[in-house]
């Protein structure tokens, strides 16, 4: 095997640098780098479903109708409904109902309350002696809106005897979807508290 001398390995590799490197002479493809991918945002995991609310709801003989009218009202908007009767037009006593409604209000089972009777007013009355029930009679937009504004009130007494079906159903819808406007209503509304607890203070003694 004969042996090349240095000069000649320098030529040999001389030559190969000027083929590879050489001017005019392209130069060797590169290797195409993968394009880098654009990023997805994953979404959102969906927030839960938002717990559904409960309204108690009760009426004396006279507004029986009405409740499950509103009754269906009421599971239409996604509430979940206490019925505490009456289910039968057999006399009843308003007081009897708005206890039960405004109890179940009071003691957290219920997030708000509707009370019918004829008038609305008896129920109103009685609602009220319970402690922690701020009930309001309503007989039109406003004074649903106000109530809930203003007053912070948990418990909707309704006349059936007074008001009709849709106006009813329209009142109901504005009273739970109102806010409490807080601010100074804030403050008002801690004045009525403090009347409730300076009778039931003064009961104890």
């Amino acid at each position: 095997m004969q042996m090349l001398s240095d000069d000649e390995l320098h030529r040999i590799v001389a030559r190969t640098v000027q083929q590879v490197l050489g001017s005019g002479k392209p130069s060797p493809t590169p290797i195409e780098q993968p394009k880098p991918q654009p990023v997805v945002a994953l979404a959102a995991p969906a927030a839960p479903a938002a717990e559904k609310k409960t309204v108690a709801i009760g009426t004396d003989h006279g507004g029986v109708d009405l409740k499950e009218i509103l009754k269906t009202s009421l599971a239409e908007l996604g509430y979940t409904v206490i019925d505490c009767g009456t289910n039968t037009k057999d006399a009843v006593d308003y007081p009897d109902i708005a206890l039960a409604v405004s109890r179940l209000v009071a003691t957290g089972s219920a997030w708000r309350g509707v009370i019918i009777d004829g008038a609305g007013i008896g129920s109103c009355m009685s609602a009220n002696k319970v402690p922690g029930i701020r009930a309001a009679m309503c007989y039109d937009y406003s004074t649903a809106v106000n109530s809930r504004e203003h007053n912070d009130a948990n418990v909707l007494t309704l006349g059936a005897g007074l008001i009709g079906v849709n106006l009813a159903k329209q009142i109901l819808k504005t009273w739970l979807a109102t806010d409490f406007g807080g601010g100074r209503h804030a403050t008002r509304v801690d004045k009525i508290t403090g009347i409730e607890k300076l009778f039931l203070k003064e009961g104890k003694n």
